[in-house]
């Protein structure tokens, strides 16, 4: 029996690798700190669970609709109103099963098979699988700390080529944290102008996880929005991880294809999700900010502890809850039979040693760093760093 080569196309992401590899050390016995899922450790805030619970009450179990409820794509149009001044109506909404199913369903509407797909690194680690399951090829854009992990106009249009059918990039960026102005989205957009087969994906799902300012949204330039796909969700401002629920923006053409994809895999987004969801976006209470303070604390916090570690280099982070330090002062060091030869290396050694989970570079398109969360809490995050610190100092 043969499975599919189709498996041989991408790989399965290492957030999820790493996550299970602490979970079966912790089953072990050994005390881990999981510094790997970007995963809010708060509870989904008690208004959202009560909505959840009257849709129960009142029956919402029935098939909805492939794209949402009506009243739920509204709710996104006015959300998009009220905090990015986006015009879009409920033909141009469709909700999915998570953002990462949005992602998926934007990739496989646009990209057919050698089509180039340009991906500033770092990225999250979906991106360049999706298209590579496609039957795409990833163009791979790559940034450094120096840069403030950000691409400039002229990297883009250098980047180009013909066969370019894709540009896809989150703001805030998962894994740098990095967050793009205005002005530096306007100098994407004068590029983008000048080719107008390319579709933009703006994978927007930190949006609220901003410690920055405002947030831009590349949707905003009315002379390349049509080609704009939004990507949204709850999982990090909501903290509704385990909801799953996401959602696209985009012109008519584009969102019918993605109804036609999703129609296909999974059908309409779970019901009560859904129902919960229209609370969710509707209105913010005290519980949503409380959370984004928490991650400005910890941000500052984490900014100090990562200081403390010789041979790191360390971008604040202006978004999202991650800090991505460049670790290749501990290349090629060794701590008896342990020997740091990559970012892989020495994740796989800090999950040994240090007991502490983190994401490998590569993953994201950049091997010279390692991600950590600051998604759990502050005592988590002391003790974490703390173990992190005396492991590093034991490599020679």
């Amino acid at each position: 029996m043969h499975l599919s080569s189709l498996l041989n196309r991408f790989n399965e992401p290492e957030t999820l690798k790493m996550a299970k590899l602490g979970r079966e050390l912790r089953a072990s016995g050994i005390d881990i700190i999981d510094l790997s899922l970007g995963e809010p450790d708060f509870d989904t805030p008690e208004y959202i669970q009560q909505s959840a619970i009257e849709a129960i009450q009142n029956n919402w179990s029935h098939y909805p609709p492939v794209a949402g409820y009506p009243d739920l794509r509204e709710a996104i149009c006015q959300k998009f109103k009220r905090d990015n001044q986006l015009d879009y109506k409920q033909e141009n909404i469709i909700v999915s099963t998570g953002a990462k199913q949005s992602l998926a369903n934007a990739v496989l509407a646009t990209v057919d098979e050698n089509d180039e797909v340009i991906i500033p690194t770092p990225y999250w680690v979906t991106y360049s699988e999706l298209v590579k399951f496609a039957r795409g090829k990833v163009v791979e854009l790559p940034t450094t700390v120096k840069t403030q992990f950000k691409i400039t106009a002229e990297m883009l249009e250098n980047a180009i080529t013909p066969a370019t059918k894709l540009f896809m990039f989150s703001s805030p960026c998962n894994p740098s944290g990095a967050v793009y102005t205005k002005e530096e989205l306007a100098a994407l957009v004068k590029i983008f102008e000048k080719y107008p087969d390319i579709w933009i994906i703006s994978d927007e799902i930190y949006e609220y996880i901003n410690f920055v300012g405002k947030h831009e949204s590349i949707a905003q330039f009315d002379s390349i929005k049509d080609r704009v796909m939004v990507i949204n969700g709850l999982s990090k401002g909501y903290a509704m991880t385990g909801w799953r629920l996401g959602y696209m923006a985009g012109n008519t053409t584009i969102v019918k294809a993605c109804e036609k994809i999703q129609g296909q895999f999974t059908s309409g987004a779970n019901s009560i999700t859904q129902r919960a969801a229209i609370t969710a976006l509707s209105r913010k209470d005290h519980s949503l900010e409380n959370m984004q303070d928490q991650f400005a604390k910890r941000r500052r916090r984490v900014m100090e502890l990562a200081a403390e570690i010789p041979g790191f280099i360390t971008f604040e982070p202006q978004g999202a809850f991650y800090i991505f330090p460049d670790v290749t002062a501990y290349f090629g060091k060794t701590s008896g039979d342990f020997q740091v030869n990559n970012s892989n290396a020495l994740s796989l050694y800090l999950l040994h040693q240090a007991h502490v989970s983190s994401v490998m570079g590569d993953a994201f398109g950049e091997p010279n760093c390692i991600r950590f969360s600051f998604a759990n809490s502050m005592e988590n995050i002391e003790k974490g760093f703390s173990q992190i610190k005396n492991a590093l100092s034991k490599l020679q």
